[in-house]
């Protein structure tokens, strides 16, 4: 953490994992400033969880929009199904092409335009095996990008310290560690939302990996689900 920060930018999807994020960035005594993308998301439900999320932990909350469906290239963004046969190896079709790259840059955007110098993601252990874009490799590559990027990196680099910190407190976690630090830290999580391809009134499917990986972190760690199933 720098010192001298007071808020930092939280990229906060409405899921477990970046309900979680928030509310440690508050607990390390951050004021919160939570960015959520609609970037035309199939499961926009998960939009009105970041809302409620954000009544509870944020100081201020933006919703910002941004068309990621004229890209195509993800089933998160189309009318592609969404695989529900099983968690399985590799990058799956619910990778939206570089979506972690624009969330990041556009919460750094925000970042540097209000003076904070804190940047929190809630990308996890269990992401980066199959998303590129959940890896400590690529959290350490942008944290260094951001301070050779903008105005704040560049003028405080002459003192030879990077302004910019982008936290990733959960990646080392399984979904049954961050279950169990949503119970520690007094959370709902039953407000949060993570199916990929919820029914009309917001039903998790059970069956594609958020659910599985969400519904199995759970039980690991011996703790009730909430979740609202279909």
């Amino acid at each position: 953490m720098n010192a001298a920060s007071k808020s930092a930018v939280i990229l906060l999807s409405g899921g477990l994992d970046s309900m979680v994020c928030a509310a440690l960035a508050r607990e390390a005594g951050f004021e919160v400033l939570a960015l959520t993308i609609d970037y035309h998301q199939r499961h926009r439900v998960e939009l009105e969880a970041a809302k409620r999320i954000a009544t509870l932990l944020a100081d201020r909350h933006i919703i910002l929009p941004i068309d990621l469906s004229a890209f195509g290239g993800s089933s998160l963004t189309s009318d592609s199904p969404v695989p529900k046969g099983g968690v399985e190896a590799g990058i799956p079709s619910t990778y939206v092409p570089a979506r972690n790259t624009v969330f990041l840059s556009l919460a750094l955007a925000w970042a540097e335009a209000s003076g904070a110098r804190d940047l929190f993601v809630g990308v996890n252990a269990l992401d980066y095996s199959g998303y590129p874009d959940c890896r400590p490799d690529f959290i350490a590559a942008f944290e260094a990008l951001a301070n050779q990027a903008t105005k704040a990196g560049v003028e405080e680099a002459f003192d030879g310290v990077g302004p910019f910190t982008v936290h990733a407190p959960l990646q080392h976690m399984t979904k049954a560690d961050i279950a169990r630090e949503a119970a520690r830290l007094g959370l709902d999580a039953g407000i949060s939302h993570s199916c990929y391809d919820p029914a009309p009134d917001g039903g998790a499917c059970r069956l594609c990996d958020a659910c599985r990986l969400r519904s199995r972190g759970f039980a690991e760690a011996g703790l009730p689900d909430p979740t609202r199933y279909q």
